[in-house]
C-alpha cells in the first residue's frame, strides 16, 4: 500500500476527446451544433405546449414536460464543454469542474430513471385502476412524485460524488473520453480501491439494471392486460406504452453497457457515451410527442399562433 505522501495531487485532467483528427472534429462539431439547433427548441416547445394548453392537464403530460426539462438539463452537462474542446489543441478540465460534471451527470441521469418509473406507475393506475385514477394520481401526488425523483437523483449523485473525491489519484492525469466519469477516475486510483469500486458499482450499475428490469416487467404486464380491451382503446394506450418502452430501452441500454460491468473497459465506450449523454436525452421527449396526436395538434396551434 502506498503512503499518502506519494499520491499525486491532481489539479486538472487532460481529455483525449472523440477524435484527434482536426477534420473529423470539425465535422462532429457541425453535426452536434445542427442537432442542438433542431432538437433543443423542440424540447422547449414541448414544455411550453403542456404549460399553455389546458387540455393537456393530465398527469401524463405533466410528467412529459418534466422529462423534457430533465433531458435539457442532462444534455447541458457534457456537450458545451465537448463543443468548445473541438477548437482546443489540448483539451483540459480542472479537478473541480470534473467533479461537478460527474455529480450533475449522475444526479440528473438517476432523476430521469426514477421519473420513468413514476411514468410507468401513472400508466399502471390509468390501465389497471381507472376508477381510482383521479384519487391516486392527482396534481398533489404528481408534484410529490416528481420531487421524489429529484431527491432520489440528488442522493445518487452526491453518493457517487462523495466516493469519487476520496479516490487517491496517481498520474498520468489523462482521461480517454470527452467528459469525466466515475469509472475513468477509478482507473487512475493509486491504492487498492476494491471497496470503493464495489460501492460505486452497487450505487450505479445495479441501480440502472434494476430500474430497467422493473420498467420492462411493468410495461410487459400492462401490454398483457391491454389484450382484453376493445381495439380502439387498446391501440391508443398500447401506442403510449410502446413509446415508454422505446424511451426506457434507449436510455437504459447504453447506461447498462457503460456501467453494467464493474469498471472494466468496454469496447466503443466513447461512441456509446455520445449517444447516452448527447443524442438520446434530447430525443426521448420527441419519441413521446411523435406518437401522440393530442400534443402534436397543440404544438401546431402554439406555433401557428406566433407565426
Amino acid at each position: 500500500e502506498m503512503d499518502h505522501e506519494n499520491y499525486t495531487v491532481v489539479t486538472e485532467f487532460i481529455l483525449l476527446g472523440l477524435s484527434q483528427n482536426h477534420e473529423v472534429q470539425m465535422i462532429l462539431f457541425l453535426f452536434f451544433l445542427l442537432f442542438y439547433m433542431i432538437i433543443l427548441p423542440g424540447n422547449i416547445l414541448i414544455i411550453l405546449t403542456v404549460q399553455g394548453d389546458s387540455q393537456l392537464g393530465s398527469p401524463m403530460y405533466f410528467f412529459l414536460a418534466n422529462l423534457a426539462f430533465l433531458d435539457i438539463c442532462y444534455s447541458s452537462v457534457t456537450p458545451p464543454k465537448m463543443l468548445a474542446d473541438f477548437f482546443s489543441h489540448q483539451k483540459t478540465i480542472s479537478y473541480s469542474a470534473c467533479m461537478a460534471q460527474l455529480f450533475f451527470l449522475h444526479f440528473l441521469g438517476a432523476a430521469e430513471a426514477f421519473l420513468l418509473m413514476v411514468m410507468a406507475y401513472d400508466r399502471y393506475v390509468a390501465i389497471c385502476k381507472p376508477l381510482h385514477y383521479n384519487r391516486l394520481v392527482n396534481r398533489g401526488i404528481c408534484c410529490v412524485l416528481v420531487g421524489a425523483t429529484w431527491g432520489g437523483g440528488f442522493i445518487h449523485g452526491i453518493t457517487l460524488f462523495g466516493l469519487s473525491i476520496h479516490l487517491p489519484l496517481c498520474g498520468p492525469n489523462i482521461l480517454d473520453n470527452f467528459f469525466c466519469d466515475v469509472h475513468q477516475l477509478v482507473k487512475l486510483a493509486c491504492a487498492n480501491t476494491y471497496i470503493v469500486e464495489l460501492l460505486m458499482f452497487l450505487n450505479n450499475g445495479v441501480v440502472i439494471i434494476m430500474c430497467f428490469i422493473l420498467l420492462l416487467i411493468s410495461y410487459t404486464v400492462l401490454l398483457l392486460k391491454l389484450w382484453t380491451r376493445s381495439s380502439k382503446a387498446k391501440n391508443k394506450v398500447a401506442s403510449t406504452c410502446v413509446s415508454h418502452i422505446i424511451v426506457v430501452s434507449v436510455m437504459c441500454g447504453p447506461a447498462i453497457y457503460i456501467y453494467g460491468l464493474p469498471f472494466q473497459a468496454v469496447p466503443k465506450e466513447k461512441v456509446v457515451a455520445v449517444f447516452h449523454t448527447v443524442i438520446f436525452p434530447l430525443t426521448n421527449p420527441m419519441i413521446y410527442t411523435l406518437r401522440n396526436k393530442e400534443i402534436k395538434d397543440s404544438m401546431w396551434k402554439l406555433v401557428s399562433k406566433y407565426i
